[in-house]
């Protein structure tokens, strides 16, 4: 797939200045300090890399919801000590994103300065993809660089609508997410396993339904699950299970067979009388659940199967853990699976990508983030990707 996106590669850079669309929402405390820089590091390699090449860096970015409006406690002014931490050098902060203050900030930079421009959410075409707002913004810079897959679902101007005015590339960050994503599910080596968990069915029906023809195997966990086993006619007690949904199960199932995707799913479950941590509870075969249980993870016959599973894979894609994981010991499925993923990622046996935000926190949770192959922290892209939608900021860097 990386082959079909200009890359930095491509670009003309000295001299220049560039205009960087990156993901600086960070989280932040009420004294107005960023309390995690992650997405700002993911941004400094692109920055670097332009800022070594004689580039004038302008950083584009969004921060909550304004809607349009100029909302000063989202301004991204108190993100900038934070960025200057990151990159060991001063950050101008452009108090526009747009118009005259923004291209006096850019004017009175050098070679080799960043930038930081205000909120593009305070305009209101932005969400609209106004094409009088991406002209107007174009006029900042020479290049466009889109760095931040994470908003690549949105056709926004600073997104999508800038690469109709200038020549467009991708980032490093976004470089590395686009050919991870194709690793996993574009063009992957087989046979591929695909790990879907979570509480509903309902919110990932699009994503089942385009996974069942990409995948070799699809295995089953959480809450999903329990919606699966109950249109076989499985008793499952007082799980959480949307029986209305039988429907959709058996269409995905069909469709399943017509693509030849196994559809794996937990055979021995752990049940419980509370939702709560340390909960009393047993293990028992999936059929054998109790009226006033609910089902809170999946066995550990279960687990090792899925392991076994992915052992014969040369593809891994994960999205949701495999019970509530959150409340121990309903945790241990999902760890033991993710231990495993990541153990065969390490040793080279398998290529592992996971993404989703529940995804994110039970892969550390496990202590199997590091170990896989790449980890996707776009919630809503990752999701859109795997449902096999066109992402508008990634179909606009195509070469």
């Amino acid at each position: 797939m990386s082959t079909g996106f200009k890359t930095l590669n491509d670009a003309e850079l000295d001299g220049k200045t560039a205009l960087v669309r990156v993901d600086f929402n960070v989280p932040m405390n009420e004294a107005g300090e960023v309390t995690d820089d992650t997405r700002l590091r993911a941004a400094l390699p692109t920055i670097k890399y332009l800022t070594d090449n004689g580039a004038k860096v302008a950083l584009l970015a969004h921060f909550g919801r304004p809607k349009g409006k100029v909302v000063p406690e989202m301004s991204l002014g108190p993100v900038v000590p934070a960025i200057e931490a990151v990159l060991g050098k001063p950050v101008t902060f452009a108090t526009a994103c747009v118009g005259p203050v923004a291209q006096q900030a850019i004017d009175l930079a050098g070679k080799g300065d960043v930038i930081l421009l205000e909120n593009t959410r305070f305009e209101a075409g932005e969400e609209k993809n106004d094409t009088e707002l991406a002209e107007e913004m174009s006029k900042l810079g020479d290049v466009y660089v889109n760095d931040a897959f994470s908003a690549a679902h949105r056709a926004h101007v600073s997104t999508e609508g800038l690469a109709k005015f200038l020549p467009a590339y991708a980032g490093r960050s976004m470089e590395a997410e686009l050919k991870s994503l194709d690793a996993a599910l574009g063009t992957p080596v087989r046979p591929v396993v695909a790990v879907v968990g979570g509480a509903k069915v309902s919110s990932k029906i699009d994503l089942l339904k385009n996974l069942v023809s990409k995948v070799d195997t699809l295995a089953i966990g959480g809450g999903m699950a329990n919606t699966f086993l109950f249109a076989d006619g499985v008793s499952v007690g007082k799980s959480l299970c949307e029986s209305e949904l039988t429907g959709t199960v058996k269409e995905i199932q069909d469709a399943a067979e017509k693509s030849g995707c196994k559809i794996l799913l937990p055979t021995d479950v752990v049940c419980a009388k509370e939702f709560k941590a340390r909960a009393p509870s047993r293990i028992c075969n999936a059929n054998d659940v109790a009226e006033e249980e609910m089902i809170l993870d999946a066995g550990p016959i279960s687990a090792a199967t899925l392991v076994d599973e992915m052992s014969k894979s040369k593809t891994v894609v994960w999205n949701g853990p495999l019970g509530a994981f959150e409340l121990e010991p309903f945790d241990e499925a999902t760890v033991a699976a993710a231990k495993g993923a990541g153990d065969l990622a390490k040793s080279g046996k398998i290529t592992a990508v996971a993404g989703g935000g529940d995804t994110v926190a039970a892969l550390n949770h496990a202590k199997a983030a590091d170990d896989f192959t790449f980890i996707s922290t776009a919630g809503g892209a990752f999701l859109e990707w795997m449902e096999g939608k066109v992402l508008p900021g990634v179909e606009a860097l195509r070469a």
